[in-house]
């Protein structure tokens, strides 16, 4: 690891550090509100921390990991804080696990692949190019507070299965099969995106092998499972209240289908020689057997 990558590592902890603290603190404060209330403030108000710090170093890429940062600490709080309510032990210690690996997982990846302050995403550089002067506004609205609220209405159904959780059925089952299948796809799939990328020889070439054969974005396709994973969870635990909580995954998969993957696709046909191959033949994010072999 170089010295540029470290530094980065070292300024991205201690910004999350900041970010965690005000965040208790703001919760702390607003306690006497309804539970998700004060947690919404305390992940707004961690988001801002990150926002400021973004902007005294230029790199929008700092909020990056908060995607996956701010749900385990939200499901440690409800863990914590629901410990004397009449819930379901083995299910909230279950998704707490599943939760934390999915985090862990994901905020490695990430630091694996930077390279340290300088580097920030090309996705926000062009929005950078595109909105000028307006850049801050489109980061503090669109790169950091719209992520913050797509990943808390994710989170939704933690707060039924931590505080009306009743017994363990058929959708636990379920829910955890997706949950851990969809952890499993997104670090296999990063793990091939890795290794090729370290070996690969010829420039503008496609990964088409592996859990890419069957989708161009399988850690995508992942993801969506984990999300979806923790609403079954939340079905389980509260089936006639799952309208409250289902707009979390919905949003996300949205996000996917609509934003993410067509904005990759456009970048990789500009980048890549054969990629309107690769997509004339590969799904875009549900696996299915390819029109060709690569």
């Amino acid at each position: 690891m170089d010295g540029n990558k470290k530094k980065g590592i070292a300024i991205q902890i201690f910004v999350y550090l900041m970010a965690i603290a005000v965040a208790i603190g703001v919760g702390y404060y607003f306690r006497e509100s309804h539970v998700l209330l004060h947690v919404l403030y305390a992940d707004v108000a961690g988001t801002l921390v990150i926002f400021l710090f973004s902007r005294i170093f230029h790199n929008s890429s700092l909020y990056d990991p908060y995607w996956s940062v701010a749900p385990a600490v939200i499901v440690a709080y409800y863990l914590y804080t629901s410990q004397y309510e009449d819930s379901n032990r083995l299910r909230n210690i279950l998704t707490f696990i599943l939760v934390q690996w999915w985090s862990w997982r994901l905020t490695f990846n990430f630091l694996r692949g930077w390279q340290g302050i300088h580097q920030q995403d090309w996705r926000y550089d062009d929005l950078q190019q595109q909105s000028g002067k307006l850049f801050p506004f489109v980061e503090l609205f669109g790169i950091q507070l719209f992520p913050t609220f797509m990943v808390f209405a994710g989170c939704l159904p933690l707060y039924w299965i931590y505080f009306y959780g009743g017994d363990l059925g058929i959708w636990d089952a379920i829910a955890c099969v997706i949950t851990f299948g969809a952890i499993f796809i997104e670090w296999l799939a990063d793990r091939q995106l890795f290794q090729f990328i370290r070996k690969k020889k010829e420039k503008g070439s496609t990964l088409t092998s592996g859990l890419w054969a069957y989708s161009r974005h399988p850690n995508y396709f992942g993801e969506m499972m984990f999300w979806w994973g923790l609403f079954l969870f939340g079905l389980a635990a509260c089936p006639q209240q799952w309208y409250y909580f289902v707009a979390g995954g919905i949003i996300i998969t949205c996000l996917f289908f609509f934003i993410s993957v067509p904005l990759i696709d456009k970048r990789m046909l500009r980048r890549r020689n054969n990629y309107q191959e690769v997509m004339d033949n590969i799904s875009g994010i549900v696996p299915w057997l390819p029109k060709k072999r690569f």
